[in-house]
């Protein structure tokens, strides 16, 4: 692939699981050459299994927006950010490194439903989800017998990732606990912007929100709107709240496939692009329009609207 044609989507398939685990250890190993991935190894495989429904006293992931993809989008970048930190010039040890993957592969865990609560979807933790992925992490840890020590901080690295969290409120443990933060707060944002299927995935983040309570949003075409507008509070949050981590992956990119640009960037503003682009030409028909991935059809958004009726009605 000539450079000036890298796109992020064709650089690493984020539909397999597999793939993205492979590009987390391609880009660890370029931090650290003799990492050890004993427990991410481990780690990984047991949150494809939460999320697949095969983990023990869970269901399999009801939510269509905060899906597994959603978080391994954010593993990947949480990596290539921690890469690009290294490439100019911080140090990061195993034990950061491992924390830092850890958080992002645990951090909307709280959004699994248990074997025995089979009402609704786990959209209705939207208000709560960070809370209920620190308790989730926390028993996971003890019953895996990993070290409390290794992992110290990692409620305050996972509270960063909430949108209602202020970061300048958040009384770090330490200056390390605080750059993880920071990070994981940045890879879970352009994680799920970047994504090429972002737009057809807002769809069903509507109906999550309207689910989990979340104000603020009319109907589909509404969120649409906003997320104009959200993609400005989010530029806003990166060069303030969240300390400007994203500049790293310009670093990454450089050091990982020879491009001077910063991938992520480049994909959020096409989806942005073309969000205004429907809002200004196609407010009566946008779902007609946004046809990339079979997965997010129109016929799926029908049965949350079906779904959404009935639970009015009741």
């Amino acid at each position: 692939m000539r450079t000036k044609e890298i796109q992020l989507s064709r650089i690493v398939n984020m539909e397999d699981p597999q793939s993205v685990l492979g590009e987390v250890r391609e880009t660890v190993l370029m931090i650290l050459s003799e990492f050890d991935f004993e427990a991410l190894n481990r780690v990984f495989k047991d949150i494809v299994r939460l999320f697949q429904g095969e983990y023990p006293g869970y269901r399999k992931c009801t939510t269509e927006y905060h899906d597994l993809k959603h978080t391994t989008d954010a593993f990947l970048a949480m990596a290539r950010l921690m890469h690009g930190a290294a490439v100019a010039g911080e140090s990061l040890t195993r034990q950061q490194v491992n924390l830092g993957l850890i958080c992002a592969l645990m951090h909307d865990t709280g959004y699994i439903q248990t074997r025995d609560d089979d009402v609704g979807t786990g959209a209705k933790y939207a208000l709560v989800d960070t809370r209920r992925s620190i308790a989730f992490m926390d028993t996971y840890l003890t019953d895996n017998a990993f070290s409390k020590e290794d992992f110290k901080g990692y409620p305050d690295i996972l509270n960063c990732t909430g949108l209602d969290k202020t970061i300048d409120n958040i009384q770090f443990g330490s200056p390390d606990i605080e750059v993880l933060g920071k990070m994981l707060g940045t890879a879970d944002l352009l994680g799920q912007m970047a994504d090429r299927t972002y737009l057809e995935k807002l769809l069903f983040l509507f109906y999550e929100f309207r689910e989990g309570g979340v104000l603020g949003f009319n109907n589909e075409l509404d969120l649409l709107k906003k997320t104009i507008g959200f993609y400005a509070m989010a530029r806003s949050r990166f060069a303030n709240e969240l300390g400007s981590m994203n500049e790293y992956m310009r670093y990454h990119f450089k050091a990982r496939w020879g491009v001077d640009r910063d991938l992520y960037m480049e994909a959020i503003e096409r989806n942005i692009n073309y969000a205004k682009f429907l809002v200004e030409n196609h407010q009566k028909d946008y779902r007609d329009h946004l046809r990339r991935d079979h997965k997010y059809s129109v016929e799926k958004i029908k049965e949350r609207e079906k779904e959404g009726r009935k639970q009015k009605s009741r």
